[in-house]
């Protein structure tokens, strides 16, 4: 019910996906975060129930994976890193592990 609701609130909106990082060596540590607007068209009912039925997407954050069905029949924008909404932005860890000596 709970990922019901709130498919129900993202449907025919826009959200912010954040996600924060912090990479630690020995000697130093740097933190950063990354933020990704996703947009989703009005979903239906049936779309969310299919969904929700099919992937069972209930230890996802926001009940939802881009990559599964959803994202791809619901999301019509994303502003931002992809792979931020997955779970990590990895354009800029590899940039902070460069930048920083790290990797």
């Amino acid at each position: 019910e709970h990922a019901q609701q709130i498919l129900q609130k993202l449907s025919d909106s826009t959200h912010e996906v954040i996600t924060g990082v912090c990479v630690a060596s020995q000697n130093s540590f740097v933190s950063f975060s990354e933020l990704t607007y996703v947009t989703f068209k009005k979903l239906t009912k049936e779309d969310i129930s299919y969904y929700l039925e099919k992937d069972k997407p209930f230890d996802k954050a926001g009940s939802y994976g881009i990559q599964d069905w959803i994202g791809l029949i619901g999301v019509s924008n994303i502003k931002g890193c992809y792979y931020n909404v997955m779970g990590l932005p990895i354009a800029k860890l590899y940039d902070v592990l460069k930048n920083y000596a790290i990797a």
